[in-house]
Parts: structure tokens; C-alpha cells; sequence
């Protein structure tokens, strides 16, 4: 099992690579409790990852480092094992799913590193990596299940005492389980009496499972736009470590997840990408026990697709009630779209979208839908605009 030795040692290796992050006090974003972000989304390529790439490669013999690097990724691990392998002079080869984001694929390629895209998720570029490995025999960098990398990663629970010695709690996103495995137990044998909590997505709480039934398991799916903890198999060794060393594992849907990432945006001018936000949505949705206390989130990382994050945000504004679609009954005759958007305006809504749809063979001949976009304040002041409409006479067939 590791030892904290080996994370300080891990320390004193990343000094001079990896930043020692921002620990943001973060008051507005949850009330009734003081919470901190540990911003490893503005670490070195975006993400906690170039830590345990970094450490794990800097200890291989010299054997090892001739025979080139290869590593699988959804693409943080892929770029701290590129960056780490470039600024050492070696050459590596990362496996990553095909639908991993366009904006990690290139930045591990600009980062030095030959990518290989694999058809389907993390665990079909795990295999394949494997594979290589075999065929090749250079040496296998693994994201999580690996003492070494374990240890980069439990540096940013030194980082956190250091930075906030009261702390109560420290929350942490759990893919395969090497940064909470490495946070817990720099946390649990320096405080034993902070709690470390970890999150998973709903649609993959591999590790969750795994405690729960005592024992690994590979689920069927990793479903989620979480891509950095989409894992349908944690690690041995790490699931005896969070057997050991966590107090609990909750998991987040995907809408609260999209809320947590609009509400770092909007309130800490942070971006996160969906792995890095699921401790922030474990928060802000009260899945854990921390009102009254200082808790730590754990930002991991910001490596997101602009083109997700705009899709994300839509879905963020729709879970907090100020982007909604009515969808209303009435008779198709002049003058009925402005007395709706009257009613609306005088309820302090915004219309953003028009649509008419007539198809509807159930429908009268004379009459129609019309599905009116609408941005709002929250889920109240849709209620109220609901109400005023019927008042006056309009039937709402149903929202979304």
C-alpha cells in the first residue's frame, strides 16, 4: 500500500513541473457552508493528471524509457504522459476513444505524443493499449491503477492542508480512482478526522459499485459526458485504498453536473469540464453531509470541447429554471402570438424563440402549437407566467 513518504518524494519530483494550484474560497456558490475549490483545472495542460504522469515516468529505468512510452487516455492522462515524455526526450504513444474531445485529441498531439484513436470508450483504448504493449514492448503508463501515479496525484492532498490546515472535508471526482486514492491517503494520515468524499456520474459509478459489493466489478456502460471518469472498471489497487481510506461515494446526474459547471462559470469565472465539476455538483445539490463545514472541491480539470460546453450550458440554464420551452394550445388567428408575448413580458420573461407547428393530426383544422423559448429568472417565475397565461385563457399542452 502507499506510503505518505512516497507522496512527499512525489512532491519534491513535481516542484519545478507541476504548479501548486489555487485553493479559491468560494462563498457564493453554495450558502450555509464555506466552501474552497482546489483549481486543478488550471494546472499545467488543464488538468491533475500531468502529476502522476510525470512522477511515474520520471522513476523508469533507463531500459524502460528506450523502449518508448504508451499510455490510454480519454485525454488528461494523454497529455501529462506527453508533455512529461517530450520534456524527457522520449517517445510516446497514447490510445484514445475516438469520441474523446477534438480540443484534448490535438492537444496531446501539439504536446508531442503520437495518438491513436480506438473505436468506442476508455476501456476499448485500455485494451488496445495493451495490445500495443505487447506487439511493441514499450512501457505501459496506466492513469490510475499505479503506485507511482497514485502518489503525483495524493500531492494535492499535502497541497490542501498546507493551504487550509481546518479543513473539514475534501471532495474529489472518481473515475478509475487514482486521484481520491492519492488525496485520501495524504489526507487520512496526516488528519485522520477530515472526511475525503468522492463523486461519481450516474451513469458510471464503476467505483461505487465496487464498494458497495466488495469487490471490482466491469459494468456494462460508462455513460456520461463526464469523459475523464467515464470508466467502467476502477483499479485494484485503488479500490483498496478507497475501501480504506474514503468515507463515502455519492453519485450526480448529468443536469446537476451541466448546473455545476454554469455555476462555476457564472459565480467563479471558472471553467470546468465534467469530471472536474462533479464535486462542485455533489455540493451544490447537497449529496453529502458538509452544510456548516469547510469543505474542499476538487476541481480536477477544464480540458472541455467549447462545443460540449455550449450544449452544457443550455442544459445548465434549463436545470435552474432560466431557459424553458412552453408549448401552447390555441386558436391559429391574428393577434394570439402578441397577446403572448405580452403576457410574458409583463411577467419579466424574455422570448428567444418562435415555432408554429400545425401538423398535428389530432389538432382542428383552425387551430395550431405554438412553442415559445423563453429565458426566466428560475422555476418560479415560469409558474408564474404558466398561471397568467391560463388566466387569460390559453391552454399550455405541456413544457420542457
Amino acid at each position: 500500500m502507499l506510503t505518505l513518504d512516497k507522496i512527499y518524494q512525489a512532491a519534491f519530483t513535481l516542484k519545478d513541473v507541476a504548479r501548486k494550484t489555487d485553493l479559491l474560497h468560494a462563498p457564493d456558490l453554495l450558502e450555509g457552508s464555506e466552501l474552497y475549490l482546489k483549481t486543478e483545472n488550471l494546472q499545467v495542460t488543464g488538468s491533475f493528471k500531468v502529476r502522476g504522469a510525470y512522477n511515474k515516468i520520471n522513476a523508469l529505468t533507463p531500459e524502460q524509457r528506450a523502449a518508448g512510452i504508451i499510455a490510454c487516455s480519454a485525454g488528461n492522462h494523454a497529455q501529462g504522459v506527453a508533455l512529461a515524455a517530450t520534456r524527457m526526450g522520449l517517445k510516446s504513444v497514447i490510445c484514445m476513444p475516438d469520441g474523446a474531445p477534438i480540443s484534448k485529441v490535438e492537444a496531446t498531439k501539439r504536446l508531442g505524443a503520437e495518438v491513436v484513436l480506438v473505436k468506442g470508450g476508455y476501456d476499448d483504448a485500455h485494451a488496445y493499449a495493451l495490445e500495443l504493449q505487447e506487439r511493441t514492448g514499450a512501457t505501459f503508463i496506466h492513469p490510475f491503477d499505479d503506485e507511482l501515479v497514485i502518489a503525483g496525484q495524493g500531492t494535492i492532498g499535502l497541497e490542501i492542508l498546507d493551504q487550509l490546515p481546518s479543513v473539514d472535508a475534501v471532495v474529489v471526482p472518481v473515475g478509475g480512482g487514482g486521484l481520491i486514492s492519492g488525496v485520501a491517503c495524504a489526507v487520512k494520515s496526516l488528519a485522520p478526522h477530515v472526511a475525503v468524499y468522492g463523486v461519481q456520474a450516474e451513469g458510471a459509478p464503476s467505483m461505487l459499485a465496487a464498494v458497495r459489493d466488495g469487490r471490482v466489478e466491469t459494468l456494462d456502460t460508462a455513460s456520461t459526458f463526464a469523459d475523464g471518469i467515464a470508466v467502467k472498471r476502477p483499479g485494484d489497487l485503488t479500490f483498496e485504498m478507497v475501501e480504506a481510506y474514503v468515507d463515502d461515494i455519492v453519485t450526480v446526474s448529468e443536469d446537476q453536473i451541466a448546473a455545476a459547471i454554469l455555476a462555476l462559470i457564472e459565480r467563479q469565472k471558472l471553467i470546468a469540464e465534467g469530471a472536474g465539476a462533479v464535486s462542485v455538483a455533489a455540493a451544490l445539490f447537497e449529496k453529502l453531509p458538509i452544510a456548516g463545514k469547510k469543505a474542499v472541491c476538487v476541481v480536477s480539470g477544464g480540458n472541455i470541447d467549447v462545443n460540449i460546453l455550449s450544449r452544457v450550458i443550455t442544459r445548465g440554464l434549463v436545470t435552474d429554471g432560466r431557459n424553458s420551452m412552453l408549448r401552447i394550445a390555441l386558436e391559429d388567428k391574428p393577434g394570439q402570438l402578441q397577446s403572448v408575448s405580452e403576457i410574458i413580458a409583463r411577467c419579466g420573461g424574455n422570448v428567444v424563440s418562435v415555432q408554429y407547428e400545425r401538423s398535428d393530426a389530432n389538432m382542428a383544422i383552425s387551430s395550431c402549437y405554438l412553442m415559445i423559448g423563453m429565458e426566466t429568472r428560475d422555476f418560479a417565475q415560469i409558474q408564474a407566467i404558466k398561471d397568467e397565461l391560463a388566466q387569460n385563457g390559453f391552454q399550455i399542452a405541456d413544457r420542457s
